[in-house]
This record gives C-alpha cells, structure tokens and sequence, in this order.
C-alpha cells in the first residue's frame, strides 16, 4: 500500500477512506433513529422503553465494542510493515475476545439490568418494554462484536467501502424486520417496542454473515486467510490489544456516558426543557459523523505510515484530518445558527421545546470547532497507538472540568439548564488543546 504520496494527493486519499466510513455511521445513526420513530408511531409507553433501553444499552456496547477498535491501528501498522503473516493470528484472537465481551454483556443484561429498572420510577409498562427491548438486542451480541473484528480488519486495509456496503445492505433489512416485529405483519408476532430489540438481534447476525462470506472470498481479504489455521488462545496477543483497546474502549464509553449524565442531572428542569436538550443533543450527534468519520480514517491512514516508517506521512494525514474536519466545522457553525428553527420543527410542533431547543442550538454551535479539533487528533494519536493520554484527558475533559463546571454554571448563574453546555464546552476545549499539544510532542519526541 503506497504511503509516499505527494502531498497534493493526500487530501484525496484521506477523502477516499473517510466517505465510506461518514455513510457508514450516517446509516448506523438511521437504523437507531428508525427504531426510535417506528416505536414511537405503535405506542407512547413502548417509545420510552425503548428510549430507556437503548439508554442503558448504547454506552456499555460502545464502549466495549470501542476495545475491539484497538485492533484497526494493530493491523493498520501490520499491513503498512507488510508484516501480513500478523494479520491473521491478531484477528483470531480479536475473536476469541469478541466472544468473552458477549458472554460479559450478556451476563450484565441477564442479572443487573432488571434489579436497575426496578428501582427506576418507571412506569410498570415502560420497565417491561426496556427489559424485553434489551433481551432482544442480546441476541445479537455476539455476532455484533464478532463484526466488530471483521470491521477493523476490513478499515485497517483502507477497504472502508466495505463496511459501508455491509451496512447499506442491512440498515433496510433492519427497518424491515422493525416493521414486522413492531407491528406484527404478515403472521408474525405483535411485539411493539421489543420487536425493535429483536430485529436488530436478528439484523446483526445478517451483518456477522455478511462480513465473514466478504472475509472469507472476498479480495484483498482472502490471501488473509483469516478463518483457517486457527490458533489457540494467546494471552500474550491479548495482552497487545487490550492494552491499545481498553484506553479506547474507556475514553469512548466515558465521551457516550457524559451525555446522558447530564440529561439525567437535567431531571430536575421540565419536560419541555429535557426535551429540547434531547432535540439539540440528537441533531448535534448527527453533525459529529463527519469529524468521528475523519477521526477513524486518521487512525487508519497514520497506522499504515506508522508501520511502513514514513513518519512524515503520518504527520502530514494527522494534520489533514484536523483541517478537514475544522473546515466543515464552520458548515456545521453556520448550519446551527442559521437554521436552528427549521431544524427543531422538525422534530417538534410545540412552540415552547422549538423556541427552547434553538437555544441549545447556540450552545451546540460553539462546540462544533473543539469537536472537530479533538476528534481527529484522538484517530491520528490511536494510529501511534499512542492511547492511554486520549482516555486520561477524556476523563478529565469531561467528568473532572466539564461535568462539575456545568453543575456550578447551572445552579448558580442565570444561565440554568444552558450551563450543562457551557460546561461542555469548556471540556471540550480544554481535551482539544491538550490532545494536540500530546500529538505534537509524539511526532517530535518519539517519531521524529
């Protein structure tokens, strides 16, 4: 794989690998908005089940499945060494990892959850459908990490289109199966909200299928031979992933957690407050694609510079991907700003949670530039496999400045509810300029 392109030829070539990742997570962010708005047009009660089950469900898969991650700048740095005999021993074991992470959600699902929803003060039909919904989902736990494997094999060869292919063929055979088990079509069973758990189990095993027939004939994939010769558990190769993995694993489940610990410490505000907060917080997830899409193509690109020695390319990908992402950070500026009305009526015709929500809007806007610097140097210093600075300053960022100065800004300025923002962005900032002043002193100390 050639790493020593002109520089005039890079921006393309990072273009080339972030698309399909961009389409890949849009399609991965429709399948849940879908879940969310099928459920919510068969019944109220079984929309906030849903919406308490995904709430329990998103963080802990994130997170974990953010371990198996680790794997994308290992075998990236394989493949840029043409060290390809590698390949194939790291993702048997990223596997056999897959299978323990399972059985550990699995385990957590089948004997915590339910004491958890108990003490809730949920309603008894809403407690139900969340358990139901997540007993669904649990189904497909394993082929969903196992995938996980596949995906950084597939991104870590820079064959992104891959995983953009797999999951535009299944995001409508997940919306489909939603119709059938939500609204119990065509003989099957009425499920309602539990059906959206069930299909997307029985969706993710589609996926797990999908990707093993592309591992298995597919080109460049099957000179890989990643299914054959297996070997036993090696817990030294464990120990190499879980060591990139888990830093990524945490910083990611720390970054998801933060979001719903606020709306959480928003309980004490109306409903219509809590609900704007949900309408801004969701459309911004939207906008974060794009830097989380270059973010993953910089890890990938920097990995395979890495690995072949040509640390002036990785530089040079590293700081493409901040200048990409920060571009269109003023796209998304403007988007927010000039457009917050139309968007928040798109989800609400209630004047109040509008007027609200274009207000958080504001806020939103000024954390776009922080997001889109933070981002990519996360990607760029995971392709160093540089990781365990990423998840101390992510907790930092977030729960040590961000949380308790959204705390102190909302109950004791005028600001109230807008304060949790502002404490965001104040994290935001600070995880920003200290991930970048860690990446500068990488590329000079320890690669120049």
């Amino acid at each position: 794989m050639d790493t020593t392109l002109p520089l005039k030829k890079k921006p393309f070539r990072l273009a080339t690998i972030v698309m399909p990742i961009l389409i890949t997570q849009v399609a991965l962010y429709m399948m849940t908005f879908f879940d969310i708005l099928m459920t919510g047009r068969y019944d109220t009660h079984h929309l906030a089940g849903v919406t308490i089950g995904s709430s329990f469900w998103m963080p802990v898969y994130t997170g974990l499945a953010g371990i198996l991650m680790g794997l994308t700048p290992i075998i990236a740095q394989y493949v840029g060494a043409r060290r390809s005999e590698e390949v194939r021993p790291s993702v048997q074991q990223g596997l056999y990892i897959a299978v323990v992470l399972a059985a550990i959600v699995y385990t957590l699902i089948l004997f915590a959850v339910s004491p958890i929803l108990e003490a809730m003060p949920l309603e008894n039909e809403v407690r139900i459908v969340a358990a139901a919904y997540l007993k669904g989902m649990s189904l497909g736990l394993l082929p969903l990490f196992a995938y996980t494997v596949l995906r950084s094999f597939f991104d870590a060869l820079g064959a992104t289109r891959v995983s953009m292919f797999i999951i535009l063929l299944s995001a409508p055979i997940n919306i489909f199966i939603n119709y059938l088990l939500i609204f119990g079509k065509w003989g099957f069973p009425e499920l309602g909200g539990a059906g959206a758990g069930y299909a997307s189990g029985i969706t993710y095993w589609i996926v797990f299928i999908i990707a093993c027939a592309m591992a298995w004939v597919g080109k460049p994939f099957n000179k890989f031979k990643v299914f054959t010769g297996w070997q036993k558990v090696s817990f030294k190769k464990w120990k190499m992933i879980l060591l990139i993995g888990v830093p990524i694993g945490i910083s990611i489940f720390v970054e998801t957690s933060i979001f719903s610990a606020v709306t959480l410490m928003m309980s004490n505000y109306s409903t219509a407050v809590i609900s704007a907060h949900q309408i801004a917080l969701n459309f911004t997830s939207l906008l974060y694609m794009l830097p989380l899409s270059i973010s993953m193509g910089a890890t990938i690109l920097v990995g395979q510079a890495v690995g072949a020695g040509q640390m002036r390319d990785a530089k040079h990908y590293s700081f493409l991907g901040v200048g990409l992402a920060v571009g269109f950070s003023f796209v998304s500026i403007a988007i927010l700003l000039v457009f917050r009305e139309p968007i928040a009526s798109l989800y609400t015709t209630d004047g109040q949670i509008i007027g609200l929500a274009t207000q958080f809007f504001i806020y939103a806007a000024l954390f776009q530039l922080s997001d889109a610097i933070q981002a990519p140097v996360q990607g760029a210093l995971r392709g160093y496999k540089d990781v365990n600075m990423t998840f101390i300053m992510a907790i930092v960022s977030y729960w040590v400045l961000g949380l308790p100065i959204g705390y102190v800004m909302a109950t004791y300025t005028n600001l109230g509810p807008y304060g949790y923002w502002v404490g965001l962005i104040a994290g935001l900032t600070v995880g920003a300029i200290t991930l970048t002043i860690r990446l500068i002193y990488i590329q000079k100390k320890k690669f120049s």
